[in-house]
């Protein structure tokens, strides 16, 4: 039997590929609406990073997620990234 592949993704914190459910997704519609994306799914473009906070403040002092979706990304989108990390 053949076994499903794990989709992998790359942190934009830490350079790692990691299997893309241990990932945290941000998502930017068509519309240029940013939000966090908890079931993987929305539609839009999407950028991942780690559950881990170092990465999280590294991707946001090299702007790796605002490059990565062509977009300013608001404090409050950074905001909700931490509090998620916490729970």
């Amino acid at each position: 039997m053949k076994q499903k592949k794990i989709p992998e993704r790359l942190c934009l914190g830490c350079n790692v590929s990691k299997d893309k459910r241990e990932l945290i997704r941000v998502v930017k519609t068509k519309d240029g609406e940013i939000f966090l994306d908890k079931t993987g799914k929305a539609n839009g473009r999407g950028a991942y990073i780690c559950n881990n906070p170092a990465c999280l403040e590294k991707a946001i002092k090299s702007k790796r997620i605002a490059r990565s979706l062509s977009a300013e990304i608001p404090a409050q989108i950074y905001d909700s990234l931490r509090q998620a990390m916490e729970q």
